[in-house]
């Protein structure tokens, strides 16, 4: 079973120690079985949570790491304060064996204390971001994104953020199902406006519970593949143009048509994960009006083109065929 160890140090924020323990024990392989085994470690035992609000008695201790497949890395209240003694020894030796080693919001001090983030591109919460770019300035600080992958090591923003990259992680790990499952029990809106790549595919696009949009998202999903107008939309929801704008602004931060091209979006890289059709025939199914413009849009919501996409979220055994 793949093992994450959760450092906990002293002053540790509790949302950023709760996000990682929580989003990979929710995480189930296809049989019902945990697909991670979550410890928390910590150099003293026992170490204040929220600047003293609370205290966390950690089970494991530092030689946890080198036990571990992945490590994440929680922010902590005064992320200028250095190290304790033999964290960053542990988190660079574990790094040597090719541990995973991932930061959460201001835990990217933390990781850069480290000197593993140095000459990589990184981010953090955005506040932070200045700090951690004059602090370390071998590290490419990008405050406007939500995550950054470098392969091995892994940094995010703050609040949710750490729950898209623990997604993106699960995801990579063992599939959109399992990375879907994990994504229903964290109740995680998977809408992000910006430029933040969405690698997660959710088989509905949430909105909060109870939400007067509701059955028009349901028959957008169920009808993403057709050539709809805003006008189209609009009459299904029995509402006009300018209030269904209005109310897609206040329920899911984003317009109608924009909220469309994601779902088609979303469609497509379950399919490019799933099916062994080619991307011509997945255009069609996802309503782009062309392979062209499937690939064009895709690039720009996901970060990658389908081809790419596809080899690094399919099993190589499935085989592949007509992939253009």
């Amino acid at each position: 079973m793949h093992t994450v160890a959760v450092l906990a140090l002293d002053q540790v924020i509790p949302f950023d120690l709760s996000v990682p323990i929580d989003t990979f024990g929710w995480a189930r392989l296809p049989d019902g079985r945990p697909a991670y085994r979550v410890r928390v470690c910590s150099p003293e035992g026992e170490v204040s949570a929220g600047a003293g609000v609370f205290s966390v008695r950690a089970p494991y201790g530092l030689e946890a790491l080198a036990e571990a497949d992945t490590i994440m890395l929680p922010g902590v209240a005064d992320p200028t304060v250095p190290l304790p003694p033999g964290v960053a020894e542990a988190v660079c030796a574990a790094a040597a064996n090719g541990t995973r080693i991932a930061s959460i919001c201001v835990g990217a001090f933390v990781f850069a204390a480290t000197g593993l983030l140095d000459g990589r591109r990184a981010t953090t919460h955005w506040r932070a971001a200045g700090d951690l770019a004059s602090m370390y300035p071998k590290i490419t600080v990008d405050p406007n994104v939500l995550y950054v992958d470098n392969g091995q090591f892994l940094t995010s923003a703050g609040a949710a953020a750490a729950m898209d990259m623990c997604l993106h992680m699960i995801r990579k790990d063992h599939g959109s199902a399992v990375a879907a499952h994990a994504a229903r029990m964290s109740v995680m809106p998977l809408e992000r406006e910006g430029g933040q790549a969405q690698f997660i595919v959710h088989d509905l696009p949430p909105a909060p519970a109870g939400a007067t949009l509701e059955p028009v998202l349901a028959w957008l999903q169920d009808n993403c593949d057709r050539d709809l107008t805003l006008d189209e939309i609009a009459a299904q929801a029995r509402m006009s143009s300018r209030t269904l704008n209005r109310r897609f602004r206040e329920q899911t931060g984003t317009t109608p048509l924009q909220w469309l091209h994601r779902a088609r979006v979303r469609r497509a890289q379950y399919l490019l994960e799933t099916t062994p059709y080619p991307v011509e025939r997945i255009a069609a199914q996802a309503g782009f009006g062309s392979p062209t413009a499937f690939r064009e849009r895709f690039r720009r919501v996901v970060g990658t083109s389908p081809q790419a996409y596809r080899r690094s979220f399919r099993s190589a055994e499935e085989g592949v065929v007509g992939v253009s």
